[in-house]
């Protein structure tokens, strides 16, 4: 459960770094296309707030059909916001996360996720989380690359920087 627990608040951390290193250079970066996986960093940032969202709603027990029914919802209350805003909406996910892994107790209780696609899968919460958290820190990675083709560095936000920060608290 430490590690689970641990990988969680990392993905916080990491995103919290990210909005911090973001707001320190120019607005215009925010919605500026470009080529890439993803055409700027507020679409990387919406599909991570989207994503993380409904694996939340999975955690939680939501079923397929109640999670696309209010994942609608949370698209439209995203549309257009600025950097201000959508790290308001990425704060409180971290925290409605942080209330889920302290209030279930044993993470490597299992569960069982259905979707129609693709089909049943038995696993436990905690590897659910480390997907949460490899998905987080595949998608911070478009974010450093998207930086990088617009002239400016990525923030510091590997695992390790985490893991310093928590040794100097």
């Amino acid at each position: 459960m430490k590690n689970a627990l641990q990988f969680s608040q990392f993905n916080n951390w990491a995103n919290e770094k990210i909005f911090e290193h973001l707001k320190q250079l120019p607005d215009e970066i925010y919605n500026k296309q470009v080529q890439n996986a993803f055409p700027s960093i507020s679409a990387v940032l919406h599909h991570m707030y989207q994503t993380d969202y409904v694996w939340l709603k999975v955690l939680e027990g939501e079923s397929f059909e109640e999670i696309v029914a209010s994942v609608k919802k949370r698209a439209m209350e995203i549309q257009g916001i600025d950097l201000n805003e959508m790290h308001l909406h990425f704060k409180e996910m971290a925290e409605q996360f942080e209330t889920f892994v302290q209030h279930k107790g044993d993470l490597n209780t299992p569960t069982t996720v259905h979707h129609p696609a693709i089909g049943t899968l038995h696993t436990t919460y905690a590897d659910l989380l480390q997907h949460i958290v490899n998905h987080g820190t595949y998608h911070r990675g478009h974010l450093s690359g998207i930086l990088n083709q617009l002239g400016h560095k990525g923030a510091s936000i590997d695992y390790i920087f985490y893991l310093f920060s928590l040794q100097h608290q």
